[in-house]
């Protein structure tokens, strides 16, 4: 399905979220990247034999970003960082890689991150309060389910029975309970075996499982290795109708509530990085600097430009002023209350842990 489809069917699916009923836990690695932006100086100039002072330069700080080793969780911070946004608001980014969005949440908590990029799956953990969204970056196309066709496994009929991989509290983990559904199946139809993220390339590629859910661009890896016998069973765009994918970047909400003026600057930093990295006369120079970040060969990271549909400020500001944003997290979050991974009975407003007047007040 194309991507103009999958919008079409997504904003059906947000326009009817009153209707509805509704990434895995890492461990941290143990330094950061390293990658920092450069704080400009100030200085002043004079005309005529008066001072005249030149915008005052933002106080200096430092801010230590969470993200994942991939295009979509990166495109735009670093289009932020190369491009200097960040150095323009006196912002040094210190960028640490994790697996997923549960153990960057825990990070937060504990005071090593204080901002953090997490997928789909995550997102669940905001509605418990545990972390608060501070910007919509793009909705996600990555997640999949492969089968492996000399295992039987060719459609999701098929898993019925067979051991499939998944990553818990992950994006990918809700396109397979989605599928199962889909087919009459739930998670006690197959012998689900919980695995690390960085662990399912090599299970795929020895064959000790008989499917795998993943995300790019571990799925990219496993296609490429199984081959013919791989086959792609479903993806995000084949249950647009009702469920939705954002990647997003979070704060704890202690954090947010005693460093607005922070936050309020690496937005506007983010924003200018939204609108570089979302042209499509970009995608290979942003693939090259997330490459260069992850270590990773630019041509595989250039592939998952198709992940996503990547937002530019302008659709950020309309989607804030018309309540649209709100209903993609409420359509999420309803599809939380379905599956049984969020209690309605004790789950936040989604007002209450969108930021939406700190993403405004950023806006350019």
């Amino acid at each position: 399905m194309k991507m103009k489809r999958y919008l079409a069917l997504l904003t059906c699916a947000v326009l009817t979220a009153g209707l509805l009923v509704g990434c895995g836990g890492g461990q941290k690695p143990p330094e950061s990247s390293g990658v920092t932006s450069s704080t400009p100086g100030g200085s002043s100039s004079s005309t005529g034999g008066s001072s005249v002072s030149e915008p005052a330069t933002p106080d200096p700080i430092t801010l230590n970003l969470a993200y994942m080793p991939n295009y979509g969780a990166l495109w735009a911070v670093m289009s932020a960082e190369k491009n200097g946004y960040f150095a323009e608001e006196g912002i040094t980014v210190n960028m640490v890689p994790f697996d997923a969005g549960p153990a960057e949440i825990a990070a937060m908590e504990g005071g090593s991150i204080d901002v953090a990029y997490i997928g789909h799956g995550a997102h669940k953990l905001c509605s418990s309060g545990q972390a608060s969204i501070l910007l919509i970056q793009h909705l996600g196309n990555a997640d999949c389910v492969i089968g492996l066709k000399s295992h039987g496994v060719e459609s999701i009929a098929d898993l019925k029975g067979k051991t499939v991989a998944y990553a818990p509290a992950s994006s990918s983990e809700i396109i397979l309970k989605l599928a199962l559904e889909a087919n009459g199946m739930t998670m006690d139809d197959i012998k689900g075996y919980a695995m690390e993220a960085s662990n399912m390339v090599a299970a795929a590629s020895s064959g000790s499982v008989d499917a795998i859910a993943t995300w790019s661009p571990a799925s990219l890896q496993i296609l490429d290795i199984l081959a013919d016998d791989g086959v792609k069973l479903c993806g995000n765009v084949d249950y647009a109708e009702n469920s939705v994918s954002p990647g997003s970047w979070v704060v704890n909400p202690k954090y947010a509530e005693s460093h607005q003026e922070e936050l309020v600057r690496f937005l506007r930093a983010m924003y200018k990085g939204m609108d570089y990295g979302s042209k499509s006369d970009n995608y290979d120079q942003v693939a090259q600097w997330c490459a260069d970040l992850i270590g990773a060969d630019k041509d595989s990271l250039y592939q998952q430009r198709g992940d996503g549909y990547w937002y530019n400020s302008s659709e950020v500001a309309d989607m804030v002023a018309s309540g649209e944003m709100m209903q993609i997290y409420t359509v999420q979050q309803n599809m939380f209350v379905s599956s049984g991974d969020v209690d309605p009975a004790t789950m936040l407003k989604v007002e209450d842990f969108v930021l939406a007047d700190l993403m405004k007040e950023a806006l350019p």
